[in-house]
């Protein structure tokens, strides 16, 4: 999925079975995103409800995953269902993507 960004590019790179995202369970995300400085993850729904950054971002050094920017992986536990924004930041660049959960 490539999300909106502004002074960036971003893509996410779901690791699931099958759609949809399953609240409740951890789901591995790796992510793409040009720019500059150390990655931060959060997500959140419109109520103010917080997922759980199980782990990472961890930096990735190689990967056949051919999009621009540096490469993490991520580990984020939605805690119910919803239409949840995903927001990455860098100290130069940002940007998210929606994800549904059900």
């Amino acid at each position: 999925m490539q999300g909106t960004a502004r002074d960036a590019e971003l893509w996410g790179l779901l690791f699931i079975a099958e759609p949809p995202l399953a609240s409740g369970r951890e789901v591995k995300i790796v992510w793409r995103m040009t720019g500059e400085g150390p990655l931060k993850v959060k997500g959140t729904l419109p109520d103010g409800t917080a997922a759980k950054l199980v782990w990472g971002p961890e930096m990735h050094g190689g990967s056949s995953w051919r999009r621009p920017g540096q490469e993490w992986g991520t580990g984020l536990r939605f805690p119910k269902p919803g239409c949840w924004k995903i927001e990455l930041t860098r100290t130069r660049g940002s940007g998210h993507v929606w994800l549904p959960v059900k």
